[in-house]
């Protein structure tokens, strides 16, 4: 396939990365004029978060497989239609359940394109090209959750919330017509099969643990909500016996027989979780104990991504000659580096502190992403490049919901919680004692990530050769 080609492809599945991924966050910072405009209680228009973070967990694996069976190209372009669609719907919500539906369908259409986009790259570039490639892309997976912030407080300040939503449309429309004309089905395998008693399965653990956790951090702790949790956890052990048994499952447990491979899908899970977690942390902090604006808190976050989105194709260019193991692991000990940074915040610091620890943390995540991504699909085995695009989404998707729930359960146990609704909104700015409590609460938030992330670099140097080293792989998982 002709160069100019190929970089067409990597254009659409770039934008629908973007795109999908700035909607996980995206409307955050709109919480507040979203809540105030359709006159709702705080506690239900979180679900707007949630329901998006939900479908995508829970079902980004399989829709990665139904790209196996029915072509990657035919679900690509189905996933932008749908997402536009849901876009469009969600700027015209006329209250708050219409709105909940319509990012619930957007969704779904964000699945559609999250779980084949590594695949299609896969489909296209040869093996000493997807590290560039999957650099482009990283800059839709790793940024685009932090971007989203950004332009949540931007959009909503001087244009309205509702077109947080809309610019979906005109974005989405030109990524499906490029998807149209250059991006076509190579590989089918229309043997494979939808685990639906897994799927369903999975989004019914995860909604209660999700909703448990919600609503103990906007009402209090109560024996419902403790029982909803564990009920969430129990039900994991049933979940993996299904997903031993069935021969398509959505977490794909032979998978992990291959070093590389698993060592790479856990440092992307444990990433996930331990990262987006600080971003939180962060617009707290800056607008509950420093009274900025959430408009100015997001421009100080800039530097950090311009940086990460500038360097991400040249790390991923690196990873190409070098191999993708130790720029990862070196990416994730920067990122940690970059909360030591952070731990140095006191309730008056320079505000230098917060954009050199971006600056740093952005560094490591533009090393990261690509390498990572190149790991895991240079070790899975290329007719089942759907299934372990989409498990590599769906594990980072789980990290993201499970981290957005840290945040907000953190924030609502170190002050009072209407304290810290209001500085989760960017409404109320804490003064005296109870900003430095709220600052010891912060640093000790902060621990948990670094050590989170330093797990997940320890997983990502603890690698073997790659499926396209070796040519070998496990008899039942290549079958």
């Amino acid at each position: 396939m002709e160069y100019k080609s190929r970089s067409m492809v990597l254009i659409s599945v770039f934008i629908g990365t973007l795109m999908s991924a700035i909607d996980t966050t995206i409307v955050l910072l709109a919480i507040p004029t979203i809540t105030d405009d359709l006159k709702v209680p705080f506690i239900k228009t979180i679900w707007i978060i949630i329901i998006y973070l939900l479908i995508l967990a829970a079902l980004t694996t399989q829709m990665g497989r139904l790209g196996d069976i029915f072509g990657r190209s035919r679900i690509f372009y189905i996933g932008f239609i749908i997402f536009i669609a849901g876009s469009a719907a969600a700027g015209a919500s006329p209250n708050i359940n219409y709105l909940i539906i319509s990012r619930g369908f957007q969704a779904f259409g964000a699945v559609l394109l999250q779980a084949n986009s590594n695949a299609i790259v896969a489909d296209y570039f040869p093996v000493n090209e997807r590290g560039r490639a999957f650099g482009i892309t990283s800059m839709g997976w790793n940024i685009g959750g932090s971007l989203g912030i950004i332009l949540g407080g931007i959009i909503t300040t001087f244009i309205g919330w509702r077109y947080i939503f809309y610019i979906n449309v005109p974005i989405g429309i030109i990524g499906f017509i490029i998807a149209l004309i250059y991006i076509k089905d190579n590989n089918k395998n229309p043997d494979a099969k939808i685990d639906v008693p897994g799927t369903a399965l999975l989004l019914i653990l995860l909604s209660l643990i999700a909703y448990g956790a919600v609503e103990i951090a906007g009402i209090g702790i109560k024996l419902t909500y403790i029982a909803m949790i564990l009920a969430g956890i129990i039900l994991i052990i049933p979940f993996i016996f299904i997903e031993k048994i069935s021969r398509y499952p959505v977490i794909e447990i032979s998978a992990f027989r291959e070093r590389m491979l698993s060592f790479s899908l856990i440092a992307a899970t444990l990433q996930a979780i331990g990262y987006l977690a600080v971003l939180f942390i962060l617009i707290m902090y800056l607008q509950g104990i420093r009274g900025f604006t959430p408009f100015y808190a997001s421009l100080i976050l800039i530097p950090g991504y311009i940086l990460a989105s500038f360097l991400a194709p040249r790390m991923g260019r690196l990873s190409d000659r070098t191999g993708p193991r130790i720029l990862s692991s070196i990416g994730i000990f920067i990122m940690a580096a970059g909360i030591i940074v952070y731990l140095t915040m006191k309730v008056s610091s320079p505000i230098y502190i917060v954009i050199i620890g971006s600056i740093i943390t952005g560094i490591g995540s533009s090393m990261f992403w690509p390498s990572n991504s190149s790991a895991v699909m240079s070790s899975a085995p290329r007719r089942l490049y759907g299934s372990i695009s989409g498990l590599l989404r769906s594990l980072s998707n789980i990290g993201t919901l499970i981290s957005y729930v840290l945040a907000i359960t953190i924030a609502s146990i170190t002050v009072p919680r209407y304290v810290a609704f209001e500085v989760f909104l960017g409404i109320g700015k804490l003064n005296g004692a109870v900003s430095v409590k709220f600052l010891s609460g912060i640093d000790t938030s902060l621990l948990i990530s670094f050590f989170i992330l330093i797990v997940a670099g320890i997983a990502a140097l603890i690698k073997g050769k790659s499926y396209n080293e070796n040519k070998k792989y496990s008899a039942d998982y290549t079958k």
